[in-house]
Formats: C-alpha cells, sequence, structure tokens
C-alpha cells in the first residue's frame, strides 16, 4: 500500500462555490481509484479566495505571507495536483492565473496535474484545451488526458450513469494511474539492478547534462 498526497487548488469566488463542490467530487474520485488499488490519498485543500490579497501582495512584494507559503509548499509537496477554475471571459481567473504566477517554476515539472473548470454553460468547455491544458504544458506538468467541464446544468445529476459523473471517474482514474507509474521505483527484475529509491518524474532536471556553450563553439 502506498500513500499519497494529493493538492487540490480550488480558484472559486464565491461562497457556497461550485467550482469547490467540483474540486471536491474529483478529489473523491481519486481517493476511490486509489483505495481500489490498495493505496490511500490524503487531499489538501487550497482555498484561492481565502488567499487573495497574499497573491496580490506577493505579487507587488516578491514575499509571500506565512499562509500563502503553506499553500505554496502544499503544491510543491504534493504528489499530485487537481486545479479547477470558474471561467472568465472564456479563460481562466485572474486570480488562478496569479496564484500559479508565485508558485516556484520547477515546482510542477513532471507532477501529474488533473485539470477541470466551471462555467455557465457548455459552450466554455474547450477552454480546458485552449487555456488550462497550455498553461500546465509550460509549467512541465503531466496533464491527464480527461478534462473535466461542469455548466451550470451539470450539478442537477449525480447519479452514477450522468455524465459529469463518468468523466469526474475516468479523470480520477487517470490521476491514479499516473501516480502510480511516477512514485513506483525501478524493477530490479526487469533491470538487472537492485531497486532503489527512484527519482520522480518531477525531480528529473533536463538542464543536468547541457553542454557549456565554449564546448560547443570549439567543436566549430
Amino acid at each position: 500500500m502506498t500513500a499519497y498526497t494529493v493538492a487540490v487548488v480550488s480558484g472559486g469566488l464565491g461562497q457556497p462555490s461550485s467550482t469547490r463542490l467540483l474540486a471536491d467530487r474529483l478529489a473523491d474520485s481519486v481517493r476511490r481509484a486509489a483505495g481500489a488499488g490498495g493505496d490511500t490519498v490524503e487531499v489538501v485543500p487550497v482555498e484561492l479566495r481565502e488567499l487573495a490579497r497574499d497573491i496580490t501582495d506577493n505579487l507587488l512584494t516578491g514575499f509571500p505571507s506565512r499562509s500563502l507559503r503553506t499553500a505554496l509548499d502544499a503544491v510543491g509537496n504534493a504528489d499530485a495536483l487537481i486545479a479547477v477554475t470558474p471561467v472568465f471571459s472564456g479563460s481562466y481567473s485572474g486570480l488562478f492565473k496569479s496564484f500559479f504566477d508565485v508558485v516556484d517554476p520547477q515546482a510542477l515539472a513532471g507532477k501529474p496535474v488533473l485539470v477541470a473548470a466551471t462555467g455557465g454553460s457548455a459552450r466554455h468547455s474547450l477552454m480546458l484545451e485552449h487555456a488550462l491544458r497550455p498553461l500546465f504544458s509550460y509549467l512541465k506538468a503531466t496533464v491527464v488526458p480527461t478534462g473535466v467541464f461542469a455548466a451550470t446544468a451539470d450539478f442537477g445529476s449525480t447519479d452514477a450513469g450522468s455524465s459529469l459523473t463518468e468523466r469526474v471517474d475516468r479523470a480520477g482514474a487517470e490521476l491514479v494511474a499516473l501516480l502510480t507509474v511516477a512514485g513506483r521505483p525501478v524493477d530490479a527484475a526487469v533491470t538487472g539492478r537492485s531497486a532503489a529509491p527512484s527519482r520522480r518524474l518531477r525531480d528529473a532536471d533536463p538542464f543536468d547534462n547541457l553542454i557549456p556553450f565554449e564546448q560547443l563553439l570549439r567543436r566549430r
């Protein structure tokens, strides 16, 4: 049995918030999928509404408050991330983007991420592909194939066969599948070497083996 930590970033501004509701459903789905394989998941919620002033202060001063530092550490130290935002003007909210502007640029490298959004109607659903997925690809995260968009009407049914429930369950299972691969040590039976704790995908530094520019010039 393996224990994983999943940070859940919710960018909803209202209270109660449909964005937080979707985030909680996704977190429950990840717990169920992990439990089916004998693993456990600790969910760490990060509610951006409560950090709005701290995020702005950090953008202006470069120094996070204690509360914001705790949230940033939760995201950086988690094994995986669920990120949910409301749709504003066809994209993610300014608060959501501002939070990820102050996240360490290397904190999400290789980290499994499930992206999701809420909006008034299904016509906004493509923002998952033209806004959210490119953002996390830029941050070098590993984004699960299924993004989840929930329109207002989708919350009217929580039946097991509903479209939203199916998407939530599928996305949760995909995140757990990535978690399992990212956290699994190298199999000694396959490599012929003794198994040792492996580096997680996000720990790999793409600049570890750079050739110095002067050396490249000498090759000419």
